[in-house]
This record gives C-alpha cells, sequence and structure tokens, in this order.
C-alpha cells in the first residue's frame, strides 16, 4: 500500500509524525510525504525534523504567502503532478488548512481513495476559512477518522451514514503526539516564575480586530498584575500591539517558541489562555485549565466536561473566567474524550483491512 500524505503547516507535521512512526513498522506499506509550503516557519529546518523525529518530506512545493484562491489552485495543479507521479493507494489529508482542501479535490477527480484525519469538527462559523475547508474534505472523503463522539455526532447530523464512505472514531492524534514529546519537552531561555499562566494570540479574529485585541490585553493587564502572563507573540501580531500602543508593561512577551519549549510550558502552567484549537486539546492532555478566547469553539466537549471557559474577547468574561478557573474540573476529568493515544494504531489497522 502506498499513501500519499499532504502537509502544509507546523502543527500537520507535528501529527503527522505519529502516523508516520506507526506505518514504519509496516514494511508493507510505504508513505510519501508532500509539504506544500503554504505556512513558511523559520522554525522548520532540518533541526527541526531531526529533534522531532519526523521524517523529512519526499516533495517540497513551495506554494505560500498567496491568496486562498491562488494558493489552493496552485497547490491542486502540483500535487496532482505528484499524486500522477506516484500513483497512490490513499491520500492522507489533516485537519482544516488550504493544503487539505487541494490534495482532497485531487484525490476525488483523480480517482485515488481520500482519507481524513480529523474529520467531523465543527465550528458552526462559515466566516472561518477552515470551516469551509474542513466541510468540503469531509464530504469527498472515503474514510473519515474522527477524533471524538461529538465529530462523529456531526456527520451523522449533517446525512454522512447515507454517503458512500466510512465513519471511524479513532481517537485524536495530537494526543500521542502530546505523550510522546512531553519527554523531549525542554524549557524556554526566558525567565520564568514558578506560577504562571500560558497565554497565545494569534487568529485574525483577534490580531486583525482592535476592539477585540484591546478588550483581550486590557484583561490580560489585569491578570498580569497577580500572575505572569507568558505569552510567545507572532512578529505581525506584536507589531500591532506596538502600532495601537497597548498596554503591555506587566506582561511577559517572547518569541514565538518551538513545539518542545511550547510542550514544557503548557506541561509546567497553571492555566492556559488562547484562541488556538490545538491548544485546547494539549491543555487537556496535561490536566491544565483553560480559557478560550473564541465565541465558539470545535471542541465543544471541553467546555461541556468543565476542562475549558468560553470568554471570547470579552473583557469581563474574560476576568470572570479567570476568577473561577480554579473551579474547573481538570482533577475529574474523564479520561477517554479522544480515545487515549492509540489513534494512529487504530488509522493503520483499518486502512490495511479496507
Amino acid at each position: 500500500m502506498k499513501i500519499l500524505t499532504i502537509l502544509g503547516a507546523r502543527p500537520q507535521f507535528i501529527k503527522a509524525a505519529s502516523l508516520s512512526r506507526e506505518i514504519q513498522k509496516h514494511d508493507e506499506i510505504q508513505e510519501v510525504i508532500v509539504h506544500t509550503g503554504q505556512h513558511y516557519d523559520a522554525n522548520m529546518s532540518d533541526i527541526f525534523f531531526e529533534e522531532m523525529q519526523i521524517p523529512k518530506p519526499d516533495y517540497f512545493l513551495g506554494i505560500g504567502g498567496k491568496s486562498h484562491g491562488a494558493m489552493t489552485g496552485q497547490m491542486m495543479q502540483m500535487i496532482e503532478e505528484v499524486a500522477l507521479k506516484e500513483k497512490p493507494d490513499w491520500v492522507m489529508v489533516y485537519g482544516d488548512t488550504d493544503s487539505t482542501l487541494a490534495g482532497a479535490l485531487v484525490a476525488v477527480k483523480l480517482h485515488v481513495k481520500l482519507a481524513h484525519v480529523e474529520a467531523g469538527l465543527r465550528s458552526f462559523n462559515m466566516k472561518m476559512p477552515e470551516e469551509v475547508n474542513r466541510i468540503l474534505t469531509d464530504r469527498v472523503s472515503d474514510i473519515l477518522f474522527c477524533p471524538s463522539d461529538a465529530a462523529v455526532q456531526n456527520l451523522k447530523n449533517e446525512g454522512f451514514e447515507n454517503f458512500t464512505c466510512k465513519i471511524i472514531k479513532s481517537g485524536d492524534i495530537m494526543q500521542e503526539g502530546a505523550i510522546f514529546y512531553k519527554n523531549l519537552a525542554r524549557k524556554p531561555s526566558c525567565d520564568i516564575k514558578n506560577d504562571f499562566i500560558l497565554c497565545t494570540i494569534h487568529r485574525a479574529e483577534n490580531t486583525d480586530d482592535e476592539v477585540r485585541l484591546r478588550n483581550i490585553f486590557e484583561a490580560l493587564k489585569r491578570i498580569g498584575n497577580e500572575k505572569q502572563v507568558i505569552l510567545p507573540l507572532h512578529p505581525r501580531t506584536k507589531k500591532t500591539v506596538e502600532n495601537l500602543k497597548l498596554n503591555i508593561q506587566n506582561l511577559t512577551l517572547i518569541d514565538p517558541v518551538g513545539y518542545l519549549e511550547m510542550i514544557w510550558l503548557i506541561d509546567n502552567c497553571s492555566l492556559v489562555m488562547t484562541d488556538s484549537g490545538g491548544l485546547q486539546k494539549e491543555a487537556y492532555f496535561f490536566e491544565k485549565p483553560c480559557i478560550t478566547l473564541r465565541d465558539e469553539t470545535e471542541w465543544v466537549e471541553l467546555v461541556e466536561c468543565g476542562a475549558n471557559i468560553l470568554a471570547g474577547a470579552d473583557k469581563e468574561k474574560i476576568l470572570e473566567a479567570y476568577k473561577n478557573y480554579k473551579s474547573l474540573t481538570t482533577d475529574k476529568l474523564p479520561q477517554n474524550l479522544y480515545g487515549g493515544g492509540n489513534a494512529s494504531q487504530k488509522i493503520v489497522q483499518y486502512l490495511s483491512e479496507y
């Protein structure tokens, strides 16, 4: 069996690494990895692949920094060329990026079987390009590997049981990555107090909206009076913060960190505050309470089970959530929300049986 894996962003490589490690146990399976280049990431050097024990891509397409339409179209053209050359049995895509959608469209048009890892997730916000990508990818997939019961239910609600596809609850592939990399985690080289909050802000809905960004930072300023807030900030967001002259004096702003440093920060903080989807789950994996700085989340089960508070960009809601975060039930969380860390094994087993 030959699997053509399409990846375009650093988080996707980290997720796919878990599956690659499982595939390498099977001599009868060959994986060919395509990196579209969608997100340029200075951290993704040769050292990144070596330290993270991730196989290097077989193809690098170098497509990035363009509009959604230009990027998706160019990716389709180049992925198609690779697919025609490699003749895979399966195309494997992850999550919700433009690379995911491009890979999915190429597969279905060439009549190659398509597997979608992280299928069934919904924010129910069609203004998010990620939501459009994941819905369209789900619709043309042959196998939908879902990370949670909620994801399975979303597909059933949308009538996927009537389509010629298989819905499989595989569990969340991110969980085994978190378990694997915890042993490799390392402390960032900045001044860190014993008790600190980890905060990340990167979504355009926050960084491109002055009112939302001001509200978030006003809340963080108040929280920073009581506890250290460590905020790894992308240079573009940092520039926006400076242009708006936001008060950041009592916040610990640092440059973006690598995944191993991020895992250390998650494992050692007392609270996570974020607008990232992945970080919400990683907080759960490390039994940390989480305040989500978005109006909705794909990970509704984390809110329902009491591990996560949705606060949006409302200053008072954020401060109220901070006041109450110690009551979040992280020590009594259900342990099987995302399958327990064997998603890769289930995915490979099912592909082999299929």
